[in-house]
């Protein structure tokens, strides 16, 4: 018997189409229509099993290049029909187990009713003994998984360039590092616990995306404290939550999470809405002190703010995409432009 089970026993019945075993994770969805690897190697799921709204995952097959990192983050997958045999051979020999068959639409709505929760996909086995495990897993507040993820040293992903930028590595895409060097930046990677003095010595700052609670990251934000106006820093995603708290503001869970490539979010300075790659379950509360620059369309969570004091600014969705749209690209293109003008 293949199953999903969540924390609360709902129980959600499928076929196994990846690896056998179980898995356990905090159970997510995700509402991007394509990049179903790109998700996978995502190193900001680490530790979640991932549901695909998408009817069909794995209809155009699997490529190296459309890997985010050097292996699979997710513990499982979930979707309602997988395409095969290219996407799910790929998926046994990575070792990650996967259900098709799934009824995706009653697990999301679930969610979203109930909020994102622990679960375990298992291949063979009774949901009984499976709830018992779940139940003995780690919450996903207060886990600090950067370190999980983090390159354990630095290392020069493009040498060529006219300005150079740092990337702290909570957890990278490597679209991050692609579209910073087609930008004409020298670009070279840190693990999460580089210290300030190192950071210092580069032309600009970019705080990566990653996984978890940014809350118990403590050793990090310090970092980030007494960096703060010695360097033009951009953080994305966590690094956008981990900016905020080295700036004083606060970050909570969110009910379910953003995740998904079609996000709509208000540009305040402008009116714009760009549709944007998201993927996060936890955001920087509101504040009286920093006004955000973006807004989430979809439920006014904060999205972007900007620290002038301090030449620093964040985003909490992707710039990069990868998967997803282009709509903010420009986002990382304009700040490695004004590193460049600062460094002249």
């Amino acid at each position: 018997m293949s199953f999903l089970i969540l924390e609360d026993g709902a129980v959600f019945h499928g076929e196994s189409v990846g690896a056998p075993g179980r898995a356990f994770g905090e159970a997510v969805f995700t509402t991007a229509m394509a990049g179903y690897q790109e998700v996978v190697t995502d190193p900001s799921f680490c530790g979640q099993i991932v549901c695909f709204t998408a009817p069909m995952i794995g209809n155009y097959g699997v490529a190296d290049t459309r890997l985010e990192s050097s292996a699979p983050h997710s513990t499982a997958v979930v979707m309602r029909e997988a395409r095969g045999p290219a996407w799910t051979d790929w998926l046994s020999e990575q070792g990650i187990p996967a259900l098709t068959g799934v009824d995706t639409r009653a697990l999301v709505l679930h969610l979203r009713d109930r909020g994102a929760m622990r679960g375990a996909v298992v291949t063979d086995g009774e949901p009984a003994e499976a709830l018992a495990a779940v139940l003995e897993q780690p919450s996903m507040t207060g886990a600090a998984l950067a370190g999980r993820v983090s390159t354990t040293e630095p290392y020069a992903f493009s040498a060529e360039g006219d300005v150079r930028i740092a990337v702290v590595d909570y957890g990278a895409k490597r679209s991050i590092m692609r579209r910073l060097a087609t930008y004409g930046a020298a670009v070279t990677v840190f693990p999460h616990d580089v210290d300030t003095d190192t950071l210092a010595g580069f032309d600009g700052v970019l705080l990566s995306n990653g996984p978890g609670d940014p809350e118990p990251l403590h050793a990090e934000v310090a970092v980030l404290r007494d960096l703060l106006g010695r360097v033009p820093v951009l953080g994305i995603c966590l690094g956008h939550q981990l900016l905020a708290l080295a700036a004083g503001l606060k970050t909570s869970k969110l009910p379910f999470g953003h995740r998904g490539a079609n996000h709509p979010v208000l540009e305040v300075a402008t009116g714009r809405v760009l549709v944007t790659s998201q993927n996060h379950g936890f955001a920087v509360e509101r504040s009286a002190e920093r006004a955000p620059t973006y807004v989430s369309l979809y439920d006014d969570t904060v999205e972007g703010i900007a620290y002038p004091d301090l030449h620093a600014r964040s985003v909490q969705f992707h710039p990069e995409a990868g998967p997803g749209p282009h709509d903010a690209w420009p986002i990382l293109g304009g700040w490695v432009e004004e590193v460049r003008n600062a460094t002249s």
